[in-house]
Parts: C-alpha cells; sequence; structure tokens
C-alpha cells in the first residue's frame, strides 16, 4: 500500500507518547484509589474505568474480521498460484514452529535453573479463584480443538473474531480466484479497495488507544495490592522476566542477523503496536496498526496480508515461553520432579496443543490448565499464578507482536531475494 509522505507529527502529537503519558496516569490514577479508597468503591472504580479499554478493544475487534478477510484473499490472489502459496507457507510454518520451539526451551531451562516454584508456601492460595480456568480444560478435547480451527460458517467465524478460521476459508477463497483468474478481478478489486477503507479507519480507531490503555492500567492498579503481589510473587514474576528477556534477547539477535541494519527501522516502526499491546494485553488491539506499519516499513501487501493472520495463529512466542514456564512452576510448587524426558515430552504436548489457540480468553492459562491434567499435576494450580498473571500477560503479549513483526519483516525478505 503506497503511503502519502505527510509532515513529522510534534512530539506531543506522536501516539507512542500519549500512550505512554496515558500509562503513567493510569497507573498513578490506579495507585491513588487503591491506596485511600475502600475495596468496594475500588472495585466499583475498576469495572467503570476498565470501559476505556473495552471501548477501544471492540473497536479494533469490529474491523479485525474484514480486515483480515480482504488483505489475505487480495494477498493470496496476487501471490499468483499454489506454488507460490506454499513456497511462503512453508517458510512461515518453518519459522513458526522453529521459533515456538526455542521459545519453549527458554521457558523450560530457567525455570529449571531459577526454580521459582521450589519451596513455595500453598497455604493461602485462593483455589476458588482458578474455577474459570479449570472449567475450561473439562471442553478441551482433540475434537474442540479441531472444531476451533475448521469453520463450519465463515459468518460465525467472523462473528467470534476466529482468526484461524477466517484464514482457513480466506486461503481456500483466495486460491480459488486465483485460479480462474481474469474473471475474479472485479472480486479482488472490490476487495483491495476494501481493505484500504478498512486500514483508513485504522487510523481513527487508534486515536482512541491512550484512552484505552489509561483505562486498563487504571482499572488493574486499582484492585491489586503491589506491595502483596511484590513480596509474595518477586522470585515468580523475576524468574519470569528473566525468561522474557532472554527470548527478546534472542528475537533481535535473529532479527539483526537477518535484517541487519533494517532491525533498527523496523523496532521504530512498532514501537507504538508494542506499547499498545503491552498496555492492553491484547494481540488484537493492534492488529490493524502492526499491518499497517508493517507495510511501511517495506514489507509488501502480498506479504503481509498473508503472514500476519498466520502468525497471530501460529506464532505466539511470549506464550509459548510462558506455558513451559508456568507449567513446570506448578509442579515445582506441588513437590512434583518430572525429568528430562518427561518434560520434552511436554513441551512436544504444548507445542501442537497450543497451535490455533489465538482469540481464546486467557487462552495461555487454559493450555497450561489441560496440560498440567495430562501430566498429573494438580490443575488448581493455576491459582498459584492467576494474581500475577495480568502483568505476565502485559510482556507475553508484547513479545508475541514482536515475534509476529520479525517473522513477517524476515519472509518479506526472503521473498524479495527469491524474486530478485
Amino acid at each position: 500500500m503506497t503511503q502519502n509522505k505527510t509532515s513529522k507529527p510534534s512530539f506531543l502529537e506522536n501516539l507512542t507518547f500519549q500512550i505512554l503519558i496515558a500509562m503513567l496516569f493510569g497507573a498513578t490514577l490506579g495507585i491513588v484509589v487503591h491506596n485511600n479508597c475502600d475495596v468496594a468503591f475500588a472495585k466499583e472504580f475498576s469495572d467503570t474505568i476498565k470501559i476505556l479499554a473495552t471501548v477501544f478493544i471492540r473497536l479494533v475487534q469490529m474491523i479485525i474480521s474484514p480486515l483480515v478477510f480482504t488483505t489475505l484473499v487480495v494477498g493470496i490472489a496476487k501471490l499468483g498460484d499454489i506454488k507460490t502459496v506454499g513456497r511462503i507457507g512453508g517458510k512461515a510454518l518453518a519459522w513458526f514452529f522453529s521459533a515456538s520451539f526455542i521459545s519453549l526451551l527458554i521457558g523450560m531451562f530457567w525455570v529449571n535453573v531459577l526454580k521459582p516454584g521450589v519451596g513455595l508456601n500453598l497455604s493461602n492460595v485462593d483455589v476458588a479463584s482458578a474455577s474459570e480456568v479449570t472449567e475450561k480444560t473439562q471442553h478441551f478435547s482433540a475434537q474442540n480443538f479441531i472444531e476451533h480451527i475448521i469453520p463450519k460458517s465463515i459468518f460465525e467465524a467472523m462473528g467470534n473474531n476466529e482468526i484461524l478460521q477466517i484464514v482457513i476459508f480466506s486461503v481456500f477463497f483466495g486460491l480459488a480466484a486465483a485460479s480462474i483468474g481474469s474473471f475474479a478481478k472485479p472480486v479482488i478489486s472490490a476487495l483491495d479497495k476494501t481493505s484500504h477503507i478498512i486500514l483508513k479507519m485504522v487510523n481513527y480507531v487508534m486515536k482512541f488507544a491512550p484512552l484505552g490503555v489509561f483505562g486498563a492500567i487504571a482499572g488493574v492498579f486499582a484492585i491489586k495490592d503491589l506491595n502483596d503481589l511484590i513480596i509474595t510473587y518477586v522470585k515468580y514474576f523475576s524468574s519470569f522476566l528473566v525468561g522474557i528477556a532472554s527470548l527478546w534477547t534472542f528475537l533481535l539477535l535473529i532479527g539483526f542477523i537477518f535484517l541487519q541494519k533494517r532491525m533498527k527501522i523496523l523496532l521504530r516502526h512498532i514501537i507504538s503496536p508494542l506499547i499498545i499491546a503491552f498496555g492492553t494485553t491484547s494481540s488484537e488491539a493492534v492488529f490493524p496498526k502492526l499491518t499497517e506499519e508493517l507495510e511501511r516499513f517495506g514489507v509488501k501487501d502480498k506479504i503481509v496480508s498473508f503472514m500476519l493472520p498466520l502468525g497471530y495463529s501460529f506464532n505466539l512466542d511470549g506464550s509459548m515461553m510462558y506455558m513451559t514456564f508456568a507449567s513446570l512452576f506448578i509442579a515445582q510448587a506441588y513437590g512434583i520432579h518430572l525429568d528430562l524426558g518427561t518434560q520434552m515430552v511436554m513441551l512436544l504436548v504444548l507445542m501442537l496443543t497450543s497451535k490455533g489457540i489465538a482469540g481464546v480468553p486467557r487462552a495461555s492459562l487454559v493450555i497450561v490448565a489441560a496440560t498440567c491434567g495430562m501430566f498429573d499435576i494438580p490443575v488448581e494450580g493455576i491459582a498459584l499464578i492467576l494474581p500475577i498473571d495480568h502483568f505476565c500477560d502485559m510482556f507475553r503479549t508484547a513479545t508475541n507482536v514482536l515475534g509476529n513483526a520479525l517473522a513477517t519483516s524476515v519472509v518479506g525478505k526472503w521473498e524479495d531475494v527469491n524474486e530478485d
């Protein structure tokens, strides 16, 4: 998509700056409310202020389905044939599974080295708080997994924002359109124009991003006692941050190897989506903006429209690292020893069961709970990590965005070389 050159926005008009200020004010307001108001008022305040975040996320969600469908169909039609789609898809899946495996390994490595769950006092754990997650694992089966991937109705998939289901329908639709050549050109042209209109809508929706981040941060800090969280979970959270930092180091290193000097340019383009993802803990909230920024970075629209929806389903690096870390942490907390072979089997199970769960609420926790059940680890151990999960989710969501931006950019570069 060709971008018109416009004057550079002033510092105060910069979206990234506005979001950072919103995060600061939101955290400050939330802490003030928590420290000076009773529990009932803080809870009511949190529920009310989070409406701002809900409004922003729903505004983004309303354009995700049509954006994924139009851009992916147009992208596949522009790719031309099944051979090209297969080539790019093969590269994408090779990258996704390699990145997922390494992310899982990093989580497994640090939880074994730092042992954050060893010696944990389980007497004050609120097991009832885990009921929402553990109930979902009762419905977690191979049949439901397949049903979540394969759409029975594209309209139902779009209504529920089931990205992977939309991707599968769009791939078939795009390939069918490409196979009948010029006859489908009017349809592809209409979808192309529609995608441009939706991307224009992105600019309007992003105006609400600072308010959304402000509401999300203020709502969380109003009801979370930071002192208790820090004292109780300092070892768990600090160990998790070591793992995330290691994963970021790996991803950035890979980025510099493949993109070289352009990696710095990519980071400048995605800083705003990263901060929005961090503040809202929603990858969906930045999907349209990330699409736009990657095209501005120079990745061809047909590559972005093909890679990004796939990445949102198959390439969740931060979540993958968290899954092995959290599963083994719970085992440590209950004094359950898992040898290296069993841990590797768990890693492979997570590798398969985690694919296609994008869009499932608290998907990482659901997968962790299901995995614990498979390996005879008490599923109610999820309650151990729930109090701090929101803060972990901020980091893993931002990591997911970085991983997908990097994968799309690198595959885009490979395709440029291939075409040359």
